[in-house]
């Protein structure tokens, strides 16, 4: 015998009244101030139905519409359940009658809703980097929580950023770019404006609109900070982008050369990767670039860090070389995650391990910042020419900070895989903190 599957006006009565919505209250307060209105109508009809001058046959009538001839208590379930329909009819017309103009085509009002307020009640995260590495990691936890901070690099001086940064001399928008992007709730075509670079003029090529967007805004607004932060509500993005350090710094580097011990300084993000030796040592000129306040603030409010993925030198460790951010960070009661990348950067991390990618860290910040060394497991895709697998050897496997797991892009095999990464660093979370409620 088949059972009966229950209606679809019925499944949708049941969708409003799931916990966590935040529906349910409010429905009751409007239900009690109709109520309030509903006991003032009553005495004002009783008085009414019990005046001397009231014609019969209309208290004949009015008998019969309030149904007089049923008991009391079925009058009362009868005329209370028509009331209550009414109302939750009434609420649910006027809630998508004012959510139309902000409704995604071909999404339900009550699923946004949910979603909505499952993020807000996620985690206070911190993701520190820069480069595409950043974005992907972005685009996994923004799923998770909309308490979400980016604090990027600001020495990269390559590209569009940096012709913006010599000739304005504005900070370098192309990694805040990409974050804006990664974090928008309108991704798909805000990645392709964002990241559109203009080609043809002998001014405007190569430059990014996203770039010129920024550059833009911090001309308007009077201050690079305040552009990011306006970029951020003008593209809706699901938390907050900020800089390491509102500072004009400049990265340097020492690199040994390939088959001999001589060692030359680089400077400058950009020309680092294209010496084509090993990097010793990097640190940023100045060397006293006092933080971003509330990138402090962030961090030290954090209950989860995570450093990387990213380029090693160019994109994470110049962070956590400004002191007073690396300080906040040992001083954070978060959880601290280091993520190591899948494959090796030419001219960066040339044969690098995740052992390699942790003591190069530990041998410019310090020892036991992180809680969490995770490494990708998955090697079965096979990479391009001239990059090799990130793999966590013998020393990494013997450390107890490590944690393994599969965190490959199939399409991708050199970069992570966003969901993939979002939901093992979730994972980590909730076994050292207990599950979210």
């Amino acid at each position: 015998m088949n059972e009966r599957k229950p209606s679809k006006l019925w499944q949708s009565l049941q969708s409003w009244l799931l916990p966590g919505l935040g529906i349910k209250r409010w429905m009751l307060v409007t239900l009690a101030g109709i109520t309030f209105l509903g006991v003032g109508l009553a005495i004002l009809l009783l008085d009414f139905y019990r005046a001397e001058y009231t014609n019969e046959t209309f208290l004949t009538i009015l008998s019969y519409v309030s149904l007089r001839f049923l008991p009391r208590i079925l009058r009362v379930l009868i005329f209370g359940g028509i009331g209550i329909g009414i109302v939750a009819y009434g609420i649910w017309g006027l809630n998508r009658a004012l959510l139309r103009p902000f409704m995604k085509p071909g999404r339900n009002v009550l699923n946004q809703v949910a979603e909505y307020n499952r993020r807000a009640r996620g985690p206070r995260m911190v993701a520190i980097g820069g480069g595409h590495g950043l974005a992907t990691l972005l685009r996994g936890l923004k799923e998770h929580t909309r308490n979400l901070t980016a604090i990027v690099t600001v020495a990269d001086d390559g590209g569009s950023s940096g012709r913006l940064r010599e000739s304005l001399g504005i900070l370098p928008p192309g990694d805040i770019r990409n974050c804006l992007a990664a974090l928008s709730n309108d991704e798909a075509m805000l990645t392709q404006l964002f990241q559109y670079r203009f080609s043809g003029a002998s001014d405007l090529d190569g430059h990014s609109f996203g770039n010129l967007f920024i550059t833009a805004l911090s001309d308007i607004t009077g201050s690079f900070e305040e552009a990011v932060a306006e970029s951020g509500r003008v593209l809706s993005v699901s938390g907050r982008v900020l800089p390491s350090t509102l500072h004009d710094v400049k990265l340097v580097a020492d690199i040994q050369l390939p088959d001999t011990v001589n060692e030359i300084r680089v400077r400058g993000e950009s020309a680092i990767p294209e010496a084509a030796g090993r990097v010793r040592r990097v640190w940023l000129e100045p060397n006293d670039a006092p933080a971003f306040p509330p990138a402090l603030k962030a961090i030290l409010n954090a209950e989860l860090i995570v450093v990387g993925p990213g380029s090693l030198y160019t994109s994470l460790l110049p962070n956590l070389l400004v002191r007073d951010l690396l300080a906040a960070i040992h001083a954070s009661r978060a959880i601290k995650i280091f993520v190591c990348n899948i494959a090796t950067q030419t001219g960066e991390t040339d044969s690098y391990s995740c052992h390699d990618h942790v003591r190069s860290l530990e041998e410019h910040i310090g020892e036991d910042l992180f809680d969490v060394v995770l490494c990708n497991q998955n090697h079965s895709t096979p990479l391009p020419r001239g990059t090799e697998w990130v793999r966590a050897d013998q020393k990494t496997l013997t450390d107890s900070r490590s944690y393994c797991a599969d965190l490959l892009d199939e399409e991708h095999p050199w970069r992570h895989d966003s969901a993939k990464l979002g939901q093992v660093l979730m994972d980590l979370f909730s076994e050292r903190t207990g599950p979210l409620s």
